[in-house]
């Protein structure tokens, strides 16, 4: 599941993407349009053009998983799309922001602490 997987790749797809597209138009997506593998232990992110809308695909052993989620009220902090066509890289952490109503860029979050041993 989604939840259990801490070592997984993030992408978001830039832009819009339509909400009809399935699995097949998604995975389609990621290996023409983005040039990423969709089979790869990774996460590929899309966002309607309401933003109120996100799907998620993944690619688990035998077959996909496809999420979806639809707010009632309120937007997905989107970031704005540029003229390139690049996936962006994010983190686990930066995607639970997103899934919250978040920015992708908190000033206030405190940072990751790297453990480093005293010899």
């Amino acid at each position: 599941m989604i939840g259990d997987a801490t070592s997984l790749n993030v992408y978001l797809a830039p832009g819009v993407t339509d909400m009809r597209k399935s699995i097949d138009g998604l995975a389609l997506i990621v290996s023409e349009v983005l040039e990423l593998d969709p089979f790869s232990e990774s996460l590929f992110v899309f966002c309607n053009r309401g933003r109120n809308k996100l799907k998620i695909l993944h690619w688990q052993t035998n077959g996909f998983w496809l999420y979806y989620r639809r707010l009632e009220k309120g937007r997905f902090k989107w970031p704005a799309a540029d003229s390139s066509y690049d996936a962006v890289s994010i983190t686990r952490r930066e995607l639970n922001w997103l899934l919250d109503g978040l920015p992708l860029h908190q000033k206030s979050a405190h940072r990751p602490m790297l453990y480093q041993a005293v010899a």
